[in-house]
């Protein structure tokens, strides 16, 4: 009994083993007639569920849903939902609510007053007007179908395109610049290690000549060669038909540790930055802009390096907290910055042959002054000691100045500042 015993169980595991056999051949089967499938599926489908799966990766589920009047859908996601937390390393992290420390000198601001022309005015995003997040939500503004369609490819939506860096001297290219089609008009400092930067930064409404330009002014955080490792973080006003379908200026970061080429995304279109307040909207409008010989408008954006836990944090006015990157996404950012850069830059596809006339800043050169041409005042930077200090040795820098051009000064109410921009195309830019 006890042979024909074993030679039962022995048949039963051996009829597990034919039937577990048969399970994933069939799995196997059905995987390999489904990739088929959509293999033989026509581009125009396969394009369709690539996106369709691309959107129910960035728009998380929502706890509230905003109407803003310029047609965005803000969803108030809970905050432990947000996309950061698609990165496996941040699977188990332990979100950081508020930073450790904030940089010296940062509240000394409220004794500066503006005397050079009128007083600049608050500012806020036109979502508000609507509603607003819980706490323990972060408001995310939601990507439509049409906004991953414009894009070159699912792959590319979101992000900067890669380019390819000429090796000249840094002192005489400060931001690889060259850069097909980019132009520039900055102010820089290197030469030193930096822990952040802080800026005011007069907000427009430039006009964009063609759906794939852009126009953007903002504080870049920069460290690495400037090759194929350069680690970047950015934040400052822009505006992008591209990449969000209108002509409206809005809030915005970017963050990159390899040159644009694979890492980091505009705003919270991958995983990355962890944001932890309830009332900004990265890429969000912001409102009102400021108007020609009119009222003046203003946003105050500084970056810095949490000296306790390592992470780069950004605050957005005097009052938000947005959160942070955490310090393992760089290689040089890890420990400092080696360049900062305030300033503009353009896209110029000369399309019909000619310079484009798309605007920088105000769309105004930097001699018109207040009131006329856009500015960056109060600038600064952080220094090892986790003081803002004024930078020294600022340089400038501007491709063409007769497109584009910047013009520093200093004074006691706006310390370090200058002013900068232009129409591009006129009959000194061809």
């Amino acid at each position: 009994m006890a042979s024909a015993a074993h030679f039962s169980n022995g048949h039963r595991r051996w009829r597990r083993l034919v039937n577990v056999f048969f399970l994933v051949c069939t799995w196997a089967l059905l995987s390999l007639t489904y990739a088929a499938g959509a293999a033989r599926l026509p581009a125009s489908s396969r394009q369709k569920l690539e996106v369709q799966k691309h959107l129910k990766r960035l728009n998380k589920p929502s706890i509230k849903t905003i109407q803003s009047p310029d047609g965005d859908i803000i969803d108030c996601v809970h905050i432990s939902h947000q996309p950061a937390f698609d990165h496996p390393f941040l699977k188990d992290h332990k979100i950081q609510t508020r930073p450790s420390y904030h940089p010296e000198g940062l509240f000394d601001e409220s004794k500066i007053s503006t005397t050079e022309g009128p007083r600049t005015n608050p500012i806020t995003q036109l979502w508000h007007v609507s509603g607003t997040c819980p706490e323990d939500t972060i408001p995310i503004r939601r990507t439509k179908e049409e906004d991953v369609v414009r894009a070159s490819s699912v792959k590319r939506y979101g992000k900067k395109k890669h380019k390819s860096f000429p090796n000249k001297p840094r002192s005489a290219d400060p931001d690889l610049i060259n850069q097909s089609g980019h132009q520039h008009a900055i102010a820089y400092v290197e030469g030193d290690k930096y822990y952040g930067a802080k800026a005011t930064i007069n907000v427009w409404e430039p006009k964009i000549q063609q759906p794939n330009e852009f126009s953007l002014s903002q504080i870049w955080v920069l460290g690495g060669s400037f090759g194929e490792d350069l680690n970047s973080i950015e934040a400052g006003w822009q505006v992008s038909p591209d990449l969000y379908g209108d002509n409206n200026t809005r809030l915005f970061t970017y963050w990159t540790s390899d040159a644009y080429q694979a890492t980091g995304c505009y705003n919270l279109l991958c995983s990355g930055f962890i944001q932890v307040n309830s009332e900004i909207a990265m890429g969000a409008s912001i409102s009102p802009v400021s108007a020609f010989r009119n009222s003046q408008y203003d946003i105050s954006i500084l970056i810095w390096k949490d000296p306790k836990e390592g992470n780069w944090w950004m605050q957005f006015g005097s009052d938000y907290v947005l959160g942070y990157w955490p310090s393992f996404l760089f290689s040089y950012l890890a420990d400092s910055a080696s360049m900062i850069e305030w300033g503009g830059e353009v896209v110029n596809s000369e399309a019909d042959g000619q310079h484009t006339s798309t605007q920088m800043g105000s769309g105004h050169f930097p001699e018109e002054g207040f009131g006329k041409s856009s500015y960056f005042r109060n600038i600064q930077v952080v220094d090892s000691s986790n003081n803002l200090k004024s930078p020294k040795g600022l340089g400038t820098f501007t491709e063409q100045s007769n497109c584009y051009d910047v013009q520093p000064g200093s004074n006691e109410d706006w310390g370090h500042f200058f002013y900068y921009g232009g129409p591009g195309r006129n009959p000194n830019c061809q």
